[in-house]
């Protein structure tokens, strides 16, 4: 066992280190397992810890002196935006829970669903089981999703709080946490005895029909799409970043359906979005675009900073790669509020051992 000061996460599908750059800034170290060899390539490139393989072959005993447990499985299958196979086989994917909790082997029946992404977001849950029955308990566990996966998150927590954690669970929306985007995760934070707690926002939620500076004076306010790129974008958050497309990559006018690329065009019309060379000629784009002459389209550079990421984060790869590894991150400034508050006693511990 080590030493509570010191402290090793293990980071789940850790993509290009989203949590991980939150956490090194907490002065925590992680490593982080990777199936995606570009988005490994951006994390060797950043001096983040790096295992190139799948979280399946792995387990807890090949991470002995880790102490705590991040996880982000692959969100495609539940999204809003995917082809749904996780949200079909949610009641399956529950009664899986079922049986990793009553220590069954679940690997023939997780072969059987439409796509093995589907069932990777019970990895965390036998990776936590694991490490409980072989004595060495995860201190806390953080996990990441999109809202849809909720329902998980509640199976496991009551899965959880059985084996001696005390469990949180809820969606956050993004822009409360300085994140200049109004994306909606869903958060799982677990702690061994007492004291699991999601963060208190930091900033004001979105809302069209309120000013910047309106609202609660106790909060900061929500940060625009301008005022994260430094130029005249947009003075509201980012809808989201996704995963890449066939036009190159993901970009606010691909979010969300038809409705929010009708916001976008509405905000260009109004005059709220500088025209330069981020617009692409119609004969670029794929037929999605619904008769548009042109379509709003960002850098990966510009996609990376409405995610928060340092400015200089070496992305790795092609540009549809990078696109790919933005858009599947965690915003990482809303993984620092995640880490601060669940590892509280561990980061009050290790300030003041650091000021003595």
């Amino acid at each position: 066992m080590t030493d509570d000061s010191v402290v090793d996460i293990v980071d789940l599908f850790a993509g290009p280190g989203g949590w991980d750059v939150a956490a090194q800034h907490l002065g925590l170290a992680v490593t982080g397992i990777e199936n995606d060899h570009c988005a490994c390539e951006t994390r060797r490139a950043a001096g983040l810890g790096t295992v190139e393989g799948d979280v399946r072959d792995y387990s807890p005993a090949d991470f002995p002196t880790a102490t705590d447990l991040i996880g982000s499985p692959p969100c495609q299958p539940y999204s809003i935006g995917g082809k749904g196979a996780g949200r079909r086989a949610l009641d399956t994917v529950l009664h899986f829970a079922s049986l990793l909790a009553a220590r069954k082997d679940i690997r023939s029946g997780l072969a059987t669903l439409d796509d093995e992404r589907t069932g990777l977001v019970l990895e965390p849950l036998r990776w936590v089981l694991a490490a409980l029955d072989a004595g060495h308990p995860y201190r806390t566990v953080m996990l990441e999703q999109v809202p849809t996966v909720l329902p998980v998150w509640d199976a496991m927590a009551q899965i959880l709080r059985t084996e001696g954690y005390t469990v949180v669970t809820g969606r956050l929306r993004a822009e409360e946490y300085g994140v200049p985007q109004t994306r909606v995760r869903a958060i799982l934070v677990a702690r061994r005895g007492d004291g699991a707690a999601l963060p208190a926002p930091t900033h004001r939620r979105y809302s069209r029909n309120t000013a910047q500076d309106a609202g609660d004076p106790e909060l900061q306010p929500w940060v625009s799409m301008a005022q994260a790129l430094g130029w005249g974008m947009t003075h509201r958050p980012a809808l989201t970043v996704a995963v890449g497309t066939a036009a190159g990559g993901p970009d606010p006018s691909c979010v969300g359906g038809s409705g929010s690329r009708a916001t976008l065009y509405g905000e260009r019309d109004a005059g709220r979005w500088i025209a330069d060379t981020r617009l692409v000629p119609a004969d670029s784009l794929p037929a999605y675009r619904g008769g548009r002459k042109d379509m709003i389209r960002v850098s990966v550079s510009d996609a990376a900073a409405l995610q928060t990421f340092p400015p200089d984060h070496p992305f790795q790869g092609p540009r549809t790669k990078q696109y790919e590894q933005v858009g599947n991150a965690m915003p990482r400034k809303l993984a620092e509020a995640v880490i601060r508050r669940a590892m509280a006693p561990e980061l009050a511990t290790r300030t003041g051992a650091q000021a003595a």
